[in-house]
């Protein structure tokens, strides 16, 4: 057996391969035109409407050129809209459209039985548990990613 196979970063690299093909299969069988980072940056809208890019790419733990990608492609499918801030002029605040909280709503449940999918060979306590140590470990090298993860 090839020592990868035993590497937390391989296997991580496995399941998250496995996530995103899911995502874009199942999605794209209901007709939704999403990435899995479009997704996240969606959800990070909603829950925090006018923040800007920057922000918004240390939500969800993206670099910000990335982000710009993402977020021009959103307002391009007219589920966000940029507005210049008031407080700001140089700065562009984040909005859902209506269509982009009609897909949200749409789409939510179907990530979330996604995500149920992903580990379905784990019982409830196995996944729960897993979840807390993914959390933990990523957690521990947050400052080590080029994205870093910022929740404030």
């Amino acid at each position: 057996m090839l020592e990868i196979y035993e590497m937390p970063g391989h296997l991580v690299r496995r399941l998250h391969q496995a996530a995103v093909s899911l995502f874009m299969d199942e999605t794209g069988k209901r007709g939704f035109d999403l990435t899995p980072v479009q997704y996240a940056a969606l959800a990070a809208i909603q829950t925090r409407p006018g923040l800007d890019q920057a922000t918004l790419a240390s939500h969800i733990a993206y670099d910000r050129v990335t982000i710009g990608g993402v977020v021009d492609r959103l307002v391009q499918k007219d589920l966000v809209r940029r507005e210049i801030s008031s407080t700001d002029r140089r700065a562009r605040e984040l909005y859902m459209t209506d269509k982009g909280l009609k897909t949200l709503e749409e789409i939510r449940p179907l990530v979330r039985q996604m995500q149920e999918t992903l580990l379905e060979g784990l019982d409830a306590d196995e996944k729960e548990r897993f979840v807390a140590l993914l959390r933990k470990a990523a957690d521990a090298v947050n400052d080590r990613s080029r994205a870093p993860l910022k929740m404030s």
